[in-house]
């Protein structure tokens, strides 16, 4: 419509000086037949014959000097407004032309013009109201044309519109309300088309979305039902704990040196895996106790995780503890034996699981260091590594497992406690077999000045 304006306003002029000028131009044949006449006698009749057919009050051409009125009416009007289409700008003739439209009672206008057969001008008195009907019909056709296009545009705006974003989107829509109803159903996935424009993408984007979301709903109703199939298992395993650590305290009042030496080792065992039975049924498998730190040898508990899975007897392959026997770090004593035992039996793992066990080359070793309040432990072994897809997911839960049948909690858990005393654990990059580094800092001491300091510093 703004188009269709912008070509009215300069037409409805342009349709104005045409008019004019054929009026101009039947006065100039009038003007020939009247001039023609011999001795310039023409009937009064034929003269107001061809005034009526040009539609003028007077017609008047100047030739020379001479300005010859040719014809004139019985009772001409006064002139109200004079137009010399000679020297009209656009401007002017723009002007003009939206005047003749405002104009609601007409006027009558002497029009001036060029005489195309000789003489410097040919002039004529008209009514403004026919013209002013003519434009006013011009523009109803121009209006009438402009709808027409416009509601042409808009229907083809529309259904383009309506074919490449409202179907699409309403598809889309239909489908999320769908998915909502049911998101476990993986048959309302949404197909994505070919597209490739934005909404391409969003159906690209809304499938990869839905298709993660399933998954991850899959897993959480796994969760859930593994959940309370370990809350049933840890009642009856504690029943089962407590009858072995009776059996135990019997055992440990044999007469044996080497039973004397392993009993205490496995009654504190035992007591570790009743007291994480309580706690699994107390917070859920998803939450840990908050860690209980004090300063413990290092060296000692290394030896207990190796005495707990048997790699001080083990023959074929080496358990190397290179922890510094002074080493104390600032930790809860259960929950770092958790994590050592988790990467130790990694390890172990991961070497049987590649078979063709060397004792000259096939080793387990723990070393520790302190760096001003953080004490750095790793754990490294020679068995295959860890491969590139599970270095992805590697700390977290049923997605870092790096042999068959594994779990994946096992680094999970380390992960989660060790963050619980503000550390950090990690895969080192670029050494034999696999080395997991991890970081606990110590405690942060809040200084408190002594009570007689503090009179005083008063």
């Amino acid at each position: 419509m703004i188009a269709e304006v912008l070509i009215y306003v300069p037409s409805i002029a342009n349709f104005r000086r045409t008019w004019l000028d054929d009026r101009l131009n039947a006065a100039q044949t009038a003007a020939l037949v009247l001039e023609a006449a011999p001795d310039n006698m023409v009937p009064k009749a034929l003269e107001l014959e061809l005034l009526e057919h040009v539609g003028a009050y007077t017609v008047a051409h100047k030739r020379g000097t001479t300005r010859r009125l040719l014809a004139i009416s019985d009772m001409p009007p006064d002139v109200q407004e004079t137009i010399d289409l000679r020297a009209m700008s656009v401007s002017g003739e723009i002007y003009e032309s939206f005047m003749t439209l405002v104009s609601a009672h007409g006027r009558t206008i002497r029009v001036v013009g060029d005489a195309p057969t000789g003489g410097e001008f040919i002039e004529i008195v008209i009514d403004e109201m026919p013209l002013r009907n003519a434009m006013i019909a011009y523009s109803v056709n121009i209006l009438t044309l402009s709808i027409i296009i416009s509601v042409f545009t808009a229907a083809l705006v529309y259904l383009a519109i309506n074919w490449l974003l409202v179907r699409p989107m309403r598809r889309l829509t239909a489908n999320m309300v769908a998915f909502a109803e049911n998101p476990e159903d993986s048959g309302r996935i949404i197909q994505p088309s070919a597209r490739g424009d934005e909404i391409g993408v969003a159906e690209g984007e809304l499938a990869h979305l839905q298709q993660e979301l399933i998954g991850t709903l899959n897993q959480k109703n796994r969760l859930a039902a593994m959940g309370l199939a370990v809350s049933k298992i840890n009642h009856d395993l504690r029943n089962m704990l407590a009858s072995a650590q009776l059996i135990v305290d019997r055992v440990g009042a044999v007469d044996d040196p080497l039973v004397k030496r392993l009993a205490p080792k496995l009654i504190r065992t035992l007591d570790r895996a009743g007291e994480f039975c309580t706690n699994t049924l107390k917070y859920g498998s998803a939450h840990e106790s908050p860690p209980e730190r004090r300063r413990i040898a290092l060296s000692a508990l290394v030896d207990e995780v190796g005495d707990t899975l048997g790699l001080d007897t083990n023959a074929e392959l080496r358990f190397v503890n290179a922890v510094p026997s002074g080493l104390e770090v600032d930790a809860d004593a259960d929950q770092l034996f958790r994590v050592l035992i988790n990467l130790v039996r990694n390890a172990l793992q991961a070497i049987e699981g590649r078979g063709d066990i060397d004792p000259a080359r096939d080793m387990i070793r723990v070393s520790a260091r302190r760096d001003g309040a953080v004490v750095t432990i790793e754990v490294a072994d020679t068995g295959p590594g860890v491969s590139e897809m599970a270095r992805k997911r590697l700390f977290e839960a049923f997605q870092g497992s790096t042999r068959p049948g594994g779990t994946g909690l096992g680094l999970a858990i380390a992960a989660e406690l060790v963050r619980a005393h503000g550390g950090t654990i990690r895969l080192a990059d670029g050494t034999l077999g696999a080395t997991f580094s991890l970081e606990i800092p110590d405690r942060v001491v809040q200084l408190r000045p002594r009570e007689g300091d503090a009179r005083s510093a008063g």
